[in-house]
């Protein structure tokens, strides 16, 4: 087994139990990507089982703090049954779940959702690629399933070293899967879709904003960055009257006009316009129109601290404009999936939108992603979604 000692005083983090160790805190030792080794403090003291990724900032991830613990396909196993019982406790409505979220599993680099029959997965790290087959083995046997997608197409793999790689691992077939969700139905693709196939993390988000909408009565909606239309149909399910879902991609506006028709609302009650955001919602201001709830869950802007500046200055103008268009007493719920913007900032850009726009509001609810997406009290970078709903001020 190969060690990878770090310099003095860089042990601290790993003692806290957070998992990562970058190259900058290494003092020597190297291996293949993906290997396993055994990290060390300087003093030679064991601090944990982790892979080795020689092409990452992030040069080792740990797989165990227990000395006695063994990588290898039983502990795989047991980390993905860990997993699954998680979820089997949680209150999830829907048949579509995050069933390994990375780090907050064990399994740093690993994301697999499941969406009704079939198991959407991302391997994202050089320990997972080295593992890949045995993971494969373990979640179909942990699960009974039979169909694997591979969508490890994101970015994060360059970082890694890694080609991108999708397609089936285990099974074959089609792609396209229906879900049911909180009594809705919703299709995706798990070849095509965002991520892993679809944002399982906003799905008590969409359930809060059809409550939200028949309990305050709106009937006016504004959906922007709307996808496939998760929150349209969901404010449609909430008795909204009028909503208008905004998106740049076709093939996704024409999946959320589906949404509609498969939930049996009225397309009368639905437009959806291909069109940039920001754009929008300035002709629509000059137009003087409104809305009485209005959702704002645009991409990520920032998806490391480095970007933050940049993308706080497109976070209060989409904000900003969103606070002039809804109408007294409305809701806002907005949004960003940037790990660069942390709450509290996320927070001071929204308040200071609502200052320049003139709009004054109460924060009605904080938001995150749902708990099949856990974030532990060791690894607070797992914490991307954020979001406040905030109530405009009646006067």
């Amino acid at each position: 087994m190969k060690t990878i000692t770090l310099r003095e005083g860089k042990e601290r983090s790993l003692l806290r139990r957070h998992p990562w160790v970058f190259q900058g805190s290494v003092a020597k030792g190297k291996a293949d990507p993906g290997e396993t080794v055994r990290v060390e403090a300087s003093d030679g003291r064991f601090l944990a089982w982790a892979a080795y990724s020689p092409s990452s900032m992030i040069r080792v991830r740990v797989w165990s703090f227990d000395e006695a613990e063994r990588i290898d396909a039983a502990f795989f196993e047991r980390r993905i049954a860990a997993a699954l019982a998680l979820r089997a406790r949680l209150p999830i409505a829907s048949d579509g779940v995050r069933l390994v979220h990375g780090e907050a599993d064990g399994l740093p680099g690993l994301i697999v959702d499941r969406y009704a029959g079939v198991l959407s997965a991302q391997f994202l790290s050089a320990g997972t690629e080295r593992w890949k087959a045995v993971i494969a083995d373990a979640l179909l046997a942990a699960t009974g399933l039979t169909r694997l997608y591979e969508r490890s197409d994101s970015g994060v793999r360059q970082l890694e070293g890694l080609a991108p790689a999708s397609g089936w691992l285990r099974g074959d077939g089609d792609t396209a899967v229906t879900i049911a969700e909180h009594g809705w139905r919703l299709t995706l693709d798990v070849a095509e879709g965002h991520k892993t196939g679809f944002y399982l993390d906003q799905r008590d988000n969409r359930k809060l904003f059809a409550d939200t909408v028949r309990h305050f009565g709106f009937a006016r909606v504004l959906n922007c960055y709307c996808y496939t239309g998760g929150f349209s149909v969901a404010a449609l399910a909430g008795g909204a009257q009028e909503v208008v879902s905004v998106d740049s991609s076709a093939p996704a506006l024409e999946r959320a006009s589906a949404h509609v028709a498969l939930n049996g609302f009225d397309a009368a009650r639905h437009q959806a316009l291909d069109a940039d955001v920001n754009h929008t919602l300035r002709e629509m201001l000059k137009q003087g129109r409104s809305f009485e709830a209005i959702v704002l869950d645009p991409p990520k802007f920032a998806p490391t601290a480095a970007h933050a500046e940049r993308a706080a200055r497109a976070y209060k103008d989409i904000n900003r404009l969103a606070f002039k268009l809804l109408a007294p007493g409305g809701a806002l719920f907005t949004f960003s999936c940037s790990g660069g913007v942390g709450p509290e900032l996320f927070h001071k850009i929204v308040a200071g939108a609502g200052l320049d726009a003139g709009v004054d509001g109460i924060v009605y609810a904080r938001l995150a992603a749902a708990p099949d997406h856990p974030q532990t009290i060791t690894f607070p970078e797992g914490e991307y979604l954020k979001g406040l709903v905030v109530l405009k001020s009646a006067g």
